[in-house]
């Protein structure tokens, strides 16, 4: 495979932006095929490919390369590992292959490095979920995440959007996990199809998928989604209630809102109306009014990093802390909108049980309201991402 130095110097540019300018690896990227449209499908596979891979693997292989910021060093330890043919360039003058093959095969390598976290988040997911089931799914995250569509019930159906996916070229099958998930054979860019742009689907994982069959919501319910963000469950519930009924997409941004519009739009979503949040205001306003509530709140995103593997260099003890705050306040406030007999879901896509069992643990310790009618955790292990969902019920 001959490879240009033009794609390499990428690859490296672009982990400079994500380490040392915090971008998100997926804006970096996206930024960078903006910048180059000249690029084939084969160019741009290369140069994301490399960057996730090194990103995901990133301690793992500044430790061959000994260097945490040379990236052009880095870019070339991860051409070698990858049995890429390294081209007689002066970046690479120093780059000793044999020396770098020999290291990757040394057996005393600490799992923290070996398998890319933090020394701290390693400890921590230790504590919490013990050793043997972390390093299980530590591993997993590091593998890349499998593409996930749900089909849009409102439009389409499993039979059809498969064969309306075929016929354009993209392979495609049932997975059993639940009746809306479709599984790709491979990765394709799925935004280009006519059944996208009609609203036939959506990317969604099948993990995150279960969260809105959890909550389980019925045509002709008022529903609230706390956290809709650009609104991916919210299309979802609204798929399942049939268009009958409200959901109330609430967020504190109005762009994500504004997204969500469209995307409802499309989909042909008719009983979705965003909100943006006002405080105390918007609780206050559906006090007991919600017949199903669903906090997906803020989270560590630990459960997600097969898709956003920057976010475990990102994280900080400080930021995971502020966001334990964050899901409790929002937990106990929020849930004010469950009218009594309403069942609520709080849902996180992390998999430490200090941000779930343990969160809803306290809040049923401190609040009689509720009760506790089934929680469960999908593992990234499991073949998609990492979510927890607990769904309660307001009893008075």
């Amino acid at each position: 495979m001959k490879i240009y130095k033009n794609l390499v110097n990428s690859i490296a540019i672009t982990l400079s932006e994500i380490f040392k300018n915090n971008k998100h690896a997926d804006k970096a990227i996206e930024t960078l095929f903006k910048k180059n449209p000249q690029w084939g499908s084969r160019d741009r596979r290369f140069v994301a490919e490399g960057v996730y891979d090194i990103v995901r693997n990133y301690r793992w292989y500044s430790s061959l390369a000994e260097s945490e910021n040379n990236f052009w060093f880095i870019t070339g330890v991860w051409l070698v590992v990858k049995q890429i043919e390294i081209p007689d360039w002066p970046e690479f003058m120093h780059l000793d292959r044999t020396y770098i093959l020999k290291r990757s095969h040394e057996k005393n390598i600490s799992p923290a490095i070996l398998q890319s976290y933090p020394d701290w988040l390693w400890h921590l997911a230790e504590q919490e979920l013990g050793e043997d089931k972390w390093l299980v799914e530590s591993t997993a995250m590091n593998q890349q995440a499998q593409v996930y569509l749900r089909v849009n019930t409102l439009k389409s159906t499993p039979e059809k959007l498969i064969s309306e996916l075929k016929n354009e070229g993209i392979e495609a099958s049932v997975d059993e996990s639940l009746p809306t998930v479709i599984t790709l054979s491979k990765r394709t860019n799925v935004f280009k199809s006519k059944a996208f742009k009609n609203g036939c689907f959506e990317v969604q994982d099948k993990g995150s998928q279960a969260i809105g069959a959890f909550l389980n919501p019925l045509p002709g319910e008022l529903v609230i989604d706390t956290c809709a963000g650009a609104g991916g469950k919210s299309l979802h519930l609204a798929a399942l209630m049939n268009n009958k009924g409200k959901v109330v997409s609430l967020d504190i941004e109005a762009w994500k809102l504004e997204e969500l519009k469209r995307r409802a739009k499309r989909a042909g979503a008719f009983n979705i109306e965003s909100q943006l949040i006002d405080g105390a205001k918007t609780i206050s306003k559906y006090n007991r009014k919600a017949d199903k509530l669903l906090l997906d709140v803020p989270c560590s995103g630990l459960g997600v990093l097969k898709r956003n593997p920057d976010t475990k260099w990102k994280l900080s003890p400080e930021s995971l802390m502020q966001t334990k705050q964050t899901q409790k306040h929002i937990l106990s406030e929020y849930s004010q909108m469950l009218k009594i007999g309403g069942e609520m879901v709080y849902s996180t896509c992390s998999i430490l049980p200090s941000e779930n069992q343990n969160q809803v643990q306290d809040f049923l310790i401190n609040n009689n309201k509720f009760e506790l009618i089934l929680d469960k955790t999908i593992f990234p292990n499991e073949g998609g991402d990492g979510f927890y969902m607990a769904k309660l019920k307001r009893v008075n």
